[in-house]
Formats: C-alpha cells, sequence, structure tokens
C-alpha cells in the first residue's frame, strides 16, 4: 500500500511541478505588463523627474575649481559652481552675461598714474585694467556640515580629531549642515588660491601674467605653506589649514560683501571670459577649514570629491568609477529660462519654457559604462537620456551610423532619437611653413610671389569638400578662413564665409571651389608647370610631416592627400612619426608641410587670430606660441595688436574682415574644415542645444517622465510567447518520467508482495 501512495504523491509532485511553473510564468507575465523587467536602474526610477547619463573611464579626478581643467568634470563642477559670468544659453554668436554677477562689468582704464582713461583710448596707454564687480545678493550656499553652527553659533564640525571622522566616508554621513549668503570676499579666497602650492593650478600662470601682483603673490604663498608645515613627515595627507584670508594682494579685493575688484595688468579684453571658468568660482574658508581637519584626506573628504557651491546641483553621492549623483541645491533662487535665442530656436522648441524657473531636472544620475556597445544598447532601450552628456562626438557618431545603414536609420528616427548639430570653435587646418624656402615667405620680392602663387594652387587643389564627405561622413564645413561661425567675427555675407583665391560664385550665388585649372595655372606662374621646376626640369616634391604612423586607419587619408598633390603635378612625400615628435619638429620649425587642429579656449576671434601673430611663432617662442606656420606679415600683427585691444564692437569686425583677407592673399594655411558637432538625447528630454562652451546646460533641460516610461514599457517588451513552449517542453520531460518512475514503483511493489521477506 505504500508504493501506491508513493505513486500517487510521485504524481502529484510532477504535476504541481508543471502547476507551480506555469503560475510562476503566468505570474511573471503579469508583472511584466506593469513593470520593466531589465531595467538597470531602481524600480519605479524612470518614472521620477531624474535624469540618467554614463561617463566612461574613471570618476572625475579634480573638482576643486582652483585645479579643474578637464571636460569629464564640467557636468559637476558648473552645476555646482557660479562663476561671476556665465553666457546667454540659446543666442548665437555666445553671449556674455552675468551669472553670480548682476550683470558683465564694464572695465574701467587706468594710466601709470592711476587716472581713468576713457573706452576707446588706445591700448599702449593702458597701465592697469578694473573689473568691479556686483554680486547679486542673497545668494546662498549648498547646505553642507562645513557651514553647520550650534545654538551659540559655533560652527559644529570645526575642532575634529581623526576618530571623530571614523565611520563617515561621505558628506551626508555628517548629520548637520547649514549655509550662509555669498560674498565678494569668497571670490577674493578663491583667486588667492590660484597660487597654493598643494593643488597644481592649469590658471596660474597665465593669470600671474595678467593679474596684478599674482606672480609675486605665487612665491610668498609656497613660502608660508612651507613654513607651516616643517614639522611634518613626508607625504603627510593631513596638511594644516591654510587660511588665504591672511594673505592679501592688490589684485582681487572685495570693496564691499557685495562688490568685488580685480586689477588686471594693461588692456586684456579677454579676461571677461576667464570669469565665466570655474578658476573663478567661489569658495568659501569654512570648507577648506572643514576638509584641511585630520582624517579627512584618509577618506577622499575633500574639495576634489565633495565640492561646495552655490549652483542649482550639490554632489550628493560619490562611488568611485561606478555612481555619482547631483541633487537639486534646495537653496538655490532659481532662474529664468531665456526667452530669446538664436535663428531657428523658436522652431527647434528652445523658447517653449520662456520664463520658467531653472533647473526643471531634481537628480542627475552618472553610471559607469566603461564599454561602448553596452553603453549605447542602453541608450537605444531608453535606459540613459543622453549618452554622453558632456561630449559631442556620440551625437555625430550616432549621425553617421545612420549614413551607413537604412535598418539603423529606421531605427533612430522611429525612437526619435535627437541629433542637434552645431559647427562649434574648432577647426583642422593644412599648414605651410612660413620658414619654408619653397612654400614659405620667401626670401626676395620675386620668390615671395611665387611662393605665394604655389600655396594658393594647393589650397585650391585639396578639395576639403571631399575630405569631409569621406573622413567626416558630411559631418564639417569647408573653411574660408579662420574664424568659426559661432564666434563675433564671422559673417555670412564677409569675408570669413567667402574666400576668393579659392572659391568662386556659382550660378547659385553659393561658393564654389576653383576649377582645377585654375590651380594649374598658378602653378605655372609660381615656376612649377606641370608640377616640375622650370629652371631644372625636375619634379616637385613637398614633405608631408603627419603626426602618427602610417596604420590602416590613417593610409587612406595619406593616399587622399597624394591624390590632391597630384591633380597638380605635384609628388607628395609622408614623414610620418609619433605625435611627440611631430611636436617638437613643430616647435623647432623644421616641418614643410603638416596638418593639425586648433579648439578654441574661449568664445573670441582672437583665439583663432591669435595662431597668426608673427610674435607667437612656434620657433621664434621655442614653442611657448601658437603660431604653428610661423607667418609674419608686419600689415596683420599691425592689424592684430588694434583688434586684440577690443570688445565686441564695429570697429573689431572691420579689423577682423582685414586680418582674414590678408590671410586669403597670403594662404599661410589651407584652412582645412570645422567639424560638426552633434549631442544625442531622447525625445523626452527637451531644450537640448549643443555646445562646448557652455558647460553649465542641464540646468536648462527638462525631461517629460511620463513620456519616457511609457517608451521604455514599449521598447522593452519581453517575449512571451517562448512560455508556453518551455512549458509543454517541460512537461514533455516529466510525464514519461513521471510514468516510468510509476511504472518502476509497481514492479517494486508486485516483487514485495510475491516475497515478504524482502523488505527485511
Amino acid at each position: 500500500m505504500g508504493s501506491a501512495g508513493n505513486g500517487r504523491h510521485g504524481r502529484g509532485v510532477a504535476i504541481a511541478a508543471i502547476a507551480a511553473l506555469a503560475v510562476l510564468c503566468s505570474g511573471a507575465i503579469l508583472s511584466g505588463c506593469t513593470r520593466v523587467l531589465n531595467n538597470p536602474h531602481p524600480a519605479g526610477s524612470e518614472a521620477t523627474n531624474t535624469m540618467f547619463v554614463p561617463f566612461r573611464g574613471r570618476s572625475p579626478k579634480y573638482l576643486d575649481p582652483v585645479s579643474s581643467y578637464s571636460n569629464d568634470e564640467t557636468p559637476f563642477t558648473y552645476q555646482v559652481y557660479e562663476p561671476p559670468y556665465g553666457y546667454h544659453y540659446l543666442k548665437r554668436p555666445y553671449e556674455l552675461i552675468g551669472r553670480a554677477a548682476q550683470e558683465v562689468a564694464r572695465p574701467v582704464y587706468r594710466d601709470r598714474a592711476g587716472r581713468e582713461l576713457p573706452d576707446d583710448a588706445p591700448g599702449e596707454a593702458i597701465a592697469e585694467t578694473e573689473f568691479v564687480i556686483r554680486i547679486r545678493p542673497g545668494i546662498r550656499y549648498a547646505p553642507h556640515p562645513a557651514f553647520a553652527r550650534d545654538a551659540s553659533g559655533k560652527y559644529v564640525y570645526h575642532d575634529l580629531q581623526a576618530g571623530d571622522v571614523a565611520g563617515r566616508y561621505k558628506i551626508t554621513d555628517f548629520e548637520q549642515t547649514g549655509t550662509r549668503e555669498l560674498n565678494a570676499e569668497d571670490y577674493v579666497y578663491a583667486i588667492r588660491r590660484l597660487a597654493t602650492p598643494r593643488i597644481k593650478s592649469p590658471a596660474y600662470s597665465t593669470m600671474a601674467s595678467y593679474i596684478v601682483g599674482l606672480r609675486e603673490y605665487g612665491p610668498r604663498i609656497v613660502a608660508a605653506d612651507r613654513a607651516g608645515r616643517v614639522d611634518l613627515a613626508p607625504g603627510e595627507r593631513d596638511l594644516p589649514f591654510f587660511d588665504f584670508r591672511k594673505y592679501p594682494f592688490p589684485g582681487a579685493e572685495a570693496i564691499d560683501a557685495h562688490t568685488l575688484r580685480i586689477r588686471v595688468i594693461g588692456k586684456y579684453p579677454q579676461f571677461k571670459y576667464w570669469l565665466a571658468m570655474t578658476f573663478f568660482a567661489p569658495v568659501p574658508w569654512e570648507a577648506e577649514k572643514f576638509y584641511a581637519q585630520p582624517g579627512m584626506a584618509a577618506k577622499n573628504l575633500t574639495l576634489n570629491y565633495w565640492p561646495v557651491g552655490t549652483g542649482p546641483y550639490m554632489v550628493t553621492e560619490y562611488l568611485e568609477n561606478r555612481r555619482h549623483v547631483l541633487a537639486r541645491n534646495p537653496n538655490f533662487r532659481g532662474e529664468p529660462y531665456p526667452c530669446e535665442g538664436a535663428p531657428g530656436d523658436r522652431e527647434a522648441g528652445h523658447l517653449d519654457d520662456c520664463g520658467k524657473t531653472i533647473p526643471f531636472i531634481d537628480q542627475v544620475v552618472f553610471e559607469i559604462e566603461k564599454e561602448g556597445v553596452p553603453l549605447l544598447a542602453k541608450f537605444l532601450q531608453g535606459y540613459y537620456d543622453s549618452p554622453a552628456i558632456e561630449r559631442l562626438d556620440f551625437g555625430t557618431g550616432l549621425i553617421v551610423a545612420m549614413g551607413d545603414d537604412a535598418k539603423t536609420e529606421k531605427e533612430y528616427r522611429d525612437k526619435g532619437i535627437q541629433l542637434p548639430t552645431t559647427i562649434e570653435a574648432n577647426m583642422w587646418y593644412f599648414g605651410f611653413n612660413w620658414l619654408d624656402p619653397v612654400v614659405g615667405k620667401g626670401d626676395t620680392p620675386a620668390q615671395q610671389e611665387r611662393n605665394r602663387k604655389l600655396r594658393q594652387a594647393l589650397s585650391i587643389a585639396i578639395d576639403w569638400e571631399e575630405y569631409i564627405a569621406i573622413f567626416e561622413r558630411g559631418q564639417g564645413a569647408a573653411a574660408h578662413g579662420p574664424v568659426p561661425p559661432s564666434l563675433f567675427g564671422y559673417r555670412a555675407d564677409g569675408p570669413a564665409a567667402f574666400n576668393p583665391v579659392v572659391y568662386r560664385r556659382g550660378a547659385d550665388g553659393r561658393p564654389e571651389r576653383r576649377p582645377i585649372e585654375e590651380a594649374k595655372a598658378l602653378l605655372a606662374q609660381a615656376g612649377y608647370p606641370d608640377g616640375r621646376d622650370a629652371a631644372s626640369g625636375k619634379p616637385l616634391v613637398l614633405n608631408f610631416d603627419y603626426q602618427a604612423g602610417v596604420a590602416p586607419g590613417s593610409k587612406a587619408k595619406l593616399d587622399w592627400y597624394a591624390r590632391q598633390f597630384a591633380k597638380i603635378g605635384i609628388q607628395l612625400e609622408v614623414r610620418a612619426t609619433d605625435y611627440n615628435r611631430f611636436q617638437d619638429k613643430i616647435n623647432s620649425g623644421t616641418v614643410q608641410l603638416f596638418f593639425w587642429g586648433w579648439l578654441a579656449d574661449y568664445p573670441d576671434a582672437e583665439n583663432f587670430l591669435f595662431m597668426f601673430y608673427g610674435p607667437h611663432s612656434k620657433a621664434a617662442s621655442k614653442g611657448s606660441g601658437e603660431n604653428s606656420a610661423n607667418y609674419t606679415n608686419p600689415e596683420f600683427d599691425r592689424l592684430f595688436e588694434q583688434m586684440k585691444f577690443l570688445g565686441d564692437v564695429p570697429e573689431k569686425q572691420r579689423l577682423i574682415d582685414r586680418m582674414i583677407e590678408t590671410l586669403q592673399h597670403d594662404a599661410p594655411w589651407s584652412f582645412g574644415f570645422f567639424p560638426t558637432s552633434a549631442a544625442a538625447y531622447h525625445q523626452w528630454v527637451h531644450n537640448g542645444k549643443p555646445t562646448q562652451i557652455i558647460r553649465n546646460h542641464i540646468g536648462y533641460l527638462r525631461l517629460d517622465p511620463a513620456l519616457r516610461i511609457r517608451l521604455i514599457r514599449e521598447w522593452n517588451q519581453p517575449l512571451w510567447w517562448p512560455v508556453p513552449l518551455i512549458i509543454a517542453l517541460l512537461g514533455a520531460a516529466i510525464v514519461p518520467a513521471w510514468f516510468a518512475w510509476r511504472r518502476r514503483e509497481r514492479e517494486t511493489a508486485a516483487r514485495t508482495l510475491a516475497d515478504p521477506g524482502a523488505l527485511r
């Protein structure tokens, strides 16, 4: 009887197993209707006002504003800190505006006696420029333990010992926080910190040449810092608090609580752009005091990990090489979204949020993605709102992918992926070394004329439109001069947009490259008919220094260059080298032809035109200048020296036009192209406008979480059709096994009945 019971039990187990599997699968199907099963983020987070973006490689290394300069650090520093100035989010050319400052200050010029000069005073007469900057009252720092005080007004966390930091690994482990109002002294303190020897500042050497007294201030601070830690062991991480309030210098002063004065040597109009960089972000002394306590550095409780600012966001989570979180600063005053912009902004929907208070997003979550394939996959699934919030190359890559594959293009369009593009302040160019006897300036007037016509012929022959189509996949614009479209000085009807040496007007009025016959005619006038020296009959061979070794990826480009020269009968000899050796040759002026690029430090035409200023010659300055072609022209230098002292006024435009015309005539460069940059956003992200100049852009973005969660569910529907098949297959496997087991049980029972002694 026991065997029969076991048989019924076994059958029940089999049936129960199949039933349980069916219930489990049906439960999964039902749950799949209400939530996404493969979401890498916490369940329900896609429905919140949280932006999800990846970061690659490593965590940001320097978030201290005195040292932060890397692109991957800007999503954090420019959201947390507020320099005096910023940029209008939508306007192009870029317009500088007040950020923490009430407005962009009018510079005051003074002569050597300290007397104020008129705005139109010649630059040579100006001994000093004074910037008096009004800071907006009422701006408050984000909550931070450095500001926490007890009932008596004493700072809660300013006298900690190493044991007090035990068990605390992040700022949120300190229970009490506080805040205070931003004041002008915080900016003074920050400028003094540029001279600190404890952290290397990329801005110090440049600013020491301009801010009054900063160069002399540096050695003073080094000596004072050394004296303060003479008793410390080498390599000690717990350094005593260095209070910059005790070490003033005349270049930066607080006139009152909300007025900052900065004194600059001579006239330097571009200094205003530095005031939009985080090098000039305020630093409260309380933060330095807080972080300079025993045990803090060992746990990475420093400004490099936990910045303290007044911006729209604050860092609330820092898991190195894993995850970072920016959360809305509850003390941020709010700013109105702009109501005007550039042409096309209204049609693009960039003005729909006019007047609404920013920031719109509550939280930004950065999660590491070391590999590009899973990053792209998660973006296409909707789990990242943008694949690269701080870079514009990812969007360009998506545009190229769409052009390469019709299926990919359909997927991206069906998903409504936004890929807004822009021509940014950077360019690539082909340079002719002015020191070279063949392609350079030339020693005599006759040789100068011959060399100029040779350079002009080559400028026509190098078809940058073709280069862009082949190697940039159409993502770029051929340059007619060195000034990009996004800057003041570029006019659509001016020289910056039309190079008459290389182009002519087509039937439709648009520029078209001059025919190769004109290049050949110029080459003959230069003394090289059909690419041979008219005097010797020898073929003209030119040397091209390339900044990398010849590899499969570069060979196609090098072959293309050779074909461009061959079109007019010139032989091109490629001298490939590693980048360090290439730089050495550029700095010494020993190249003949070369290909290089430039990315602007700030949005001013001066930052491109200075690459042709004679005193900035690489060879003459032993590598410290940026005139890589070693171009010299007294007329250009004279115009540049006038232009560099001007703001964005009509006279500056006139000088820029004349300088560009001079360069087009002399052709020290074949002007190459301006690359297209593209951002990438899902359709539920609004106000995304690509830029490499404006870094505090996250606060202007807006999400539609309801649309996001609907589309994520739509795009990530689980495939349930295999479930019935799996149940059937399992049933097909379990049921025969059960019958076989039952048959054996019956046989065992029969033998037992026939031989009862078998039970013993």
